[in-house]
C-alpha cells in the first residue's frame, strides 16, 4: 500500500495540480480521527506520513509534568529523564503506538481523502475557468428543463437559467443552442454554480459588441440600456470619434446589424438613440419615435421633468401600457411626466389665473 499511495499522490500533483503537501496534511488529520474512532482512544495523538517511503506512524504525545494526573496525556519528569536526561517540564514526548492492523484503516482513509481532494481540485479548475467568463456572453446548449430552471450545458459545467432570467414567451427545448450572459459564478459546497440570463440588460450590450466592431473597439460607446426583455429595449449610444454617426453605425446598412441582434432575441424591438450631454436633448431622443416640444425641469428636484409633446403624439410618447415613457425614464435616469401641448397650456393658464389678484370695486 505504501508504494501505491506515494504514486497516487505524485499523480494527483502532476495531473490535477494538487500539492502533495496539502494532501498529506489532510491525510494526517483524517488518520488521527480514524485512529481515535477505531481504537477508542481520546488521548493526544499525531500521525506522520513518510512522503518518500509511504510509511504511516501513529504517536501518542505526552507532556512532561511534575505530577501525573492523566497517564494518557502526561508523563512524569522522573520517567522522562530515564528516556533522555535533556527532557524538562513542559516538553512533549512522542511514543509510537501504531497498531499492527492500522494499514487497512489507513488505506481506506487515504482513498477517501484523495478522492475528496480530486473532487475539490476538479471543482477549483472549473471555477477558475468560468470565473473568467463572468459578465460575458457565451453559447450553450439546452440540456434539460424542470419547473425551476432551464439547464444549459456550457461544456464543463451545467449553468442554470431561472424564470426571471428567461425572455418572457421564449420557448426552450433540449439541444437548442442559445447565447446567455453569465452574471454570477459561485464556488459552493456542491461545486461551481454558474447563473446565466437571457433577460439581463448586459446581454444586449455584449450582443452589440459581438455584432458591431465599432462598439467592440470603443469607437461607439453604449452609455445606457433600458430593457423589457422579449418586448422592447432602448439603447443610448455616443461616438468617441468625430465624424462617426453612432446610431447609423449600430443600425448598419439596411438595418442588418441591429436586425441580427433582434433575431437573436426572438424579435425584441430595438430603439437606438443618440446620447446627448444636454439632458433636455437626451430626454427628447429617449422618447422617440414621438416628437418633443419642450422639456421643463422641476426647480425643486433636477431629476424630475415635464415633457410637452404635440397633442396628436401623446399616446405615442407614452406608449402601449406606458412602455415608451417607462423605458425612456430608465434610460435617462429622470422621472418623466408627459403632457400634451393643450394640457400643459391649460395648466399654465390655471397657474397664471391663481396668481393674478382679484379686482375690487371702489
Amino acid at each position: 500500500m505504501s508504494k501505491e499511495l506515494v504514486e497516487a499522490l505524485n499523480a494527483l500533483e502532476k495531473e490535477k495540480g494538487v500539492k502533495k503537501e496539502v494532501v498529506v496534511e489532510a491525510l494526517e488529520a483524517a488518520l488521527v480521527s480514524a485512529y481515535k474512532r477505531n481504537y477508542g482512544q481520546s488521548h493526544n495523538v499525531e500521525v506522520q506520513f513518510d512522503k518518500v517511503a509511504g510509511d504511516i506512524h501513529v504517536f501518542a504525545v505526552k507532556e512532561v509534568v511534575e505530577e501525573v494526573f492523566d497517564s494518557q496525556l502526561e508523563i512524569s519528569l522522573e520517567d522522562a529523564v530515564k528516556i533522555n536526561r535533556a527532557y524538562e517540564i513542559g516538553d512533549q514526548i512522542k511514543f509510537e503506538v501504531t497498531p499492527q492492523n492500522f494499514g487497512r484503516i489507513a488505506a481506506q482513509t487515504a482513498k477517501q481523502v484523495i478522492m475528496q481532494r480530486v473532487r475539490e481540485a476538479e471543482r477549483s479548475i472549473i471555477y477558475d475557468e468560468y470565473i473568467q467568463y463572468e459578465k460575458e456572453i457565451v453559447t450553450g446548449e439546452v440540456e434539460r428543463i424542470d419547473h425551476r430552471y432551464v439547464y444549459v450545458n456550457l461544456g464543463k459545467v451545467e449553468a442554470v437559467l431561472s424564470h426571471q432570467d428567461q425572455i418572457p414567451g421564449e420557448e426552450y427545448h433540449p439541444h437548442d443552442r442559445i447565447k446567455v450572459y453569465i452574471y454570477q459564478v459561485e464556488n459552493s459546497a456542491k461545486g461551481p454554480q454558474v447563473f446565466v440570463s437571457r433577460s439581463h440588460p448586459d446581454l444586449l450590450k455584449r450582443l452589440f459588441e459581438q455584432e458591431i466592431p465599432e462598439v467592440f473597439d470603443g469607437t461607439v460607446e453604449i452609455v445606457s440600456i433600458a430593457r423589457e426583455a422579449g418586448d422592447r429595449a432602448k439603447v443610448a449610444v455616443r461616438s468617441t470619434k468625430d465624424g462617426v454617426d453612432p446610431v447609423g453605425t449600430c443600425v448598419g446598412p439596411r438595418g442588418e446589424r441591429v436586425q441580427a441582434i433582434v433575431n437573436e432575441l426572438k424579435g425584441e424591438n430595438m430603439d437606438i438613440v443618440e446620447w446627448q450631454s444636454d439632458p433636455a436633448e437626451f430626454i427628447g431622443n429617449a422618447l422617440k419615435p414621438a416628437d418633443v416640444v419642450e422639456v421643463i425641469f422641476d426647480q425643486q428636484n433636477e431629476r424630475i421633468c415635464t415633457v410637452v409633446v404635440p397633442d396628436d403624439q401623446l399616446s405615442l410618447a407614452i406608449g402601449k401600457r406606458g412602455q415608451n415613457a417607462r423605458l425612456a425614464a430608465k434610460l435617462t435616469g429622470y422621472k418623466i411626466d408627459i403632457k400634451s401641448e393643450s394640457e400643459y397650456h391649460e395648466l399654465v393658464d390655471q397657474a397664471t389665473d391663481s396668481t393674478v389678484p382679484s379686482s375690487k370695486n371702489n
